[in-house]
């Protein structure tokens, strides 16, 4: 009986009966790409906190490169910190559903280090700009944060 409902179910709201599966090392490179658009999240004790970003990611390194804006009133200095760890999650939609989960500590990258060893870095990838606040980005202080990840999973939607 509860077969039969699911299946309804699935029908009338226009989604499917497909799996998903892990996806590969390659698999995920593919999707991570040099950069593009994701969500990042953060936990303060028991309250969440998740926002849209725009990443970068050096393949060679395996991190990812966030460039975050703060306006002065920001909520999420609250959250971003030296240190912290964060999970971030990017998806494609385009045909069938990819995603790619990466979780790890959060560093702030300092002046001297983007004018040394993470220019390298910096310089191979592609870090959309995105704009999402209300303050102009002249009011703003934009930071950039490296994401070295503990673990980066993947799964895909398969038939």
């Amino acid at each position: 009986m509860a077969g039969r409902f699911m299946q309804t179910v699935l029908k009338v709201c226009g989604m499917t009966d497909h799996q998903s599966h892990a996806m590969d090392d390659n698999e995920i490179g593919a999707l991570l790409g040099t950069g593009g658009t994701g969500v990042i999240a953060f936990a303060d004790e028991d309250e969440p906190y998740a926002i849209p970003i725009s990443y970068g990611y050096d393949d060679d390194a395996e991190a990812f490169y966030i460039r975050c804006g703060f306006a002065p009133d920001s909520e999420k200095r609250r959250f971003v910190d030296d240190g912290v760890t964060a999970s971030l999650v990017i998806t494609d939609d385009t045909g069938t559903w990819r995603s790619v989960i990466a979780r790890g500590q959060l560093t702030e990258i300092s002046e001297p280090a983007i004018e040394g060893g993470a220019a390298q870095s910096i310089r191979r990838m592609n870090i959309p700009y995105v704009t999402i606040h209300e303050t102009p980005a002249t009011a703003m202080e934009f930071e950039l944060y490296r994401l070295d990840p503990e673990s980066v999973t993947g799964r895909k939607e398969q038939p």
